[in-house]
C-alpha cells in the first residue's frame, strides 16, 4: 500500500483542480466497484452493492491546500493567495509547483530591521515566490494570474512512519481505494465518495450524497497528533495508537449511535482505536449532516503531525487498522 500512498500524495490536486487525482483513483478502482459515477461538481462516487437494505457512505476528499497567483512583479516574482488553510510560516523556504515549474518562497525586506520584522509578522503580503525567471513576461508565460500551485515535496518512508505533502487527505483516498479493493461479503451497500473542495468549505460533501438514500456517513480524514514536545495539552491523539473516532470538532458533533457503532466494531475485532475531541477544524461529516433531511454522520481520523505543511507525518499501522475497520463496518449491523 505504500506505493499507492506515494503515488497519490505526489499528485497535483489543489481545491477545484482535482482532475489528476480523480483520474488516478478511477483507474485504481474500476475493476472493484459495481458502479462508478462522476457528478457535475467533480465528486467521484463508487458503489459496492450489499443486501441489507441499508447504505453507508465513506468519504475522503481529493483536494489539497495550495496557493493561487494573484499578481506578478516586474522581475517575475509571484504574489499569491491561499487556497485552503495556509499558514505563511509553512511556506517559507518551501518549494511550490505551478504548471510543472518549481518555485521557492522568500520574504521581503529592504533593511535588516524590515526583514526581521517581516519574519516575526509573516503574512501573504510580505512573501513572494521565485520561479527562476527575470521578467514579468517570462513569469506570465509559466504561471499567469489565476494559476494554482501546491507544495512540491514528495513521499518519505521511515518504516512505520511516513511523510509527504497532501496526506490531508490523500491518505483517506488511499484508505478508501485499499478498502474497496479488499472488500468482500459486505452486508451493506457502500458508497465511496471521493470529494472535491473540502479545504475551501466542505463543498463536495454537500452534494455528493444528494442522489442517494444514505443511512450513515463517515468522513475519513486526518487530525492533529499531540505527541510532539510541548504540544497542546487539551487533546490526546497520538501516532500509532489506532484510528481516531471523532467525538466533535469545531464544525460538527458526531452522531452518538455512529460513534458507538464504530467503537463496538473495533472492540469486537481487536482493532486499536482512540477517541478524538478536536478543539478546532472540521471534516466533511459536517456537510453530510446538512445533506437533504440530514444524515447521521461521524469521522474516523488518522493522527498526523504537521498538518497543512509540506511534511505531514503519520503512522502506517494506523492506516492499516483504518482499512480493517472500514471493511468491518461494511458488514456490521446497526
Amino acid at each position: 500500500m505504500k506505493e499507492l500512498i506515494k503515488k497519490i500524495t505526489e499528485l497535483y490536486g489543489p481545491s477545484g483542480r482535482e482532475d489528476q487525482v480523480r483520474d488516478f483513483i478511477k483507474e485504481q478502482i474500476k475493476d472493484h466497484a459495481d458502479d462508478i459515477k462522476t457528478d457535475k461538481l467533480g465528486n467521484l462516487i463508487a458503489i459496492k452493492k450489499g443486501n441489507s437494505g441499508k447504505t453507508i457512505l465513506f468519504d475522503a476528499h481529493m483536494d489539497e491546500i495550495g496557493v493561487v497567483v494573484t499578481h506578478i512583479l516586474d522581475k517575475g516574482f509571484l504574489k499569491v493567495e491561499q487556497v485552503g488553510g495556509q499558514n505563511p510560516v509553512n511556506l517559507i523556504g518551501s518549494r511550490l509547483i505551478f504548471n510543472g515549474r518549481i518555485g521557492v518562497v522568500g520574504v521581503e525586506g529592504e533593511s535588516e530591521k524590515e526583514l526581521k520584522d517581516n519574519y516575526k509578522n509573516l503574512s501573504l503580503d510580505n512573501i513572494f515566490v521565485d520561479i527562476g525567471v527575470s521578467s514579468k513576461e517570462e513569469a506570465e508565460k509559466i504561471a499567469p494570474i489565476g494559476t494554482f500551485g501546491t507544495f512540491a515535496e514528495g513521499f518519505v518512508d521511515y518504516g512505520n512512519y511516513c511523510m509527504s505533502k497532501a496526506m490531508d487527505d490523500r491518505i483517506g483516498c488511499a484508505i478508501l481505494i485499499e478498502t474497496i479493493k479488499n472488500m468482500k461479503d459486505n452486508q451493506h451497500t457502500v458508497l465511496f465518495a471521493f470529494t472535491v473542495q473540502e479545504e475551501v468549505g466542505l463543498v463536495g460533501s454537500f452534494v455528493s450524497a444528494f442522489d442517494y438514500e444514505v443511512n450513515r456517513a463517515i468522513a475519513i480524514d486526518v487530525t492533529d497528533s499531540l505527541d510532539t514536545p510541548k504540544a497542546l495539552k487539551r487533546m490526546s491523539m497520538a501516532l500509532g495508537k489506532g484510528p481516531c473516532i471523532k467525538i466533535k470538532d469545531n464544525l460538527s458533533v458526531s452522531d452518538r449511535e455512529v460513534v458507538e457503532w464504530i467503537k463496538n466494531a473495533a472492540l469486537a475485532n481487536n482493532i486499536p482505536y482512540q477517541f478524538e475531541v478536536l478543539t478546532f477544524g472540521g471534516t466533511n461529516a459536517a456537510g453530510y449532516q446538512r445533506t437533504k433531511s440530514g444524515i447521521p454522520s461521524g469521522t474516523i481520523s488518522i493522527p498526523t503531525r504537521y498538518i497543512h505543511s509540506p511534511h505531514e507525518m503519520l503512522s502506517y499501522s494506523d492506516v492499516e487498522n483504518t482499512v480493517k475497520l472500514l471493511n468491518t463496518l461494511s458488514k456490521t449491523n446497526f
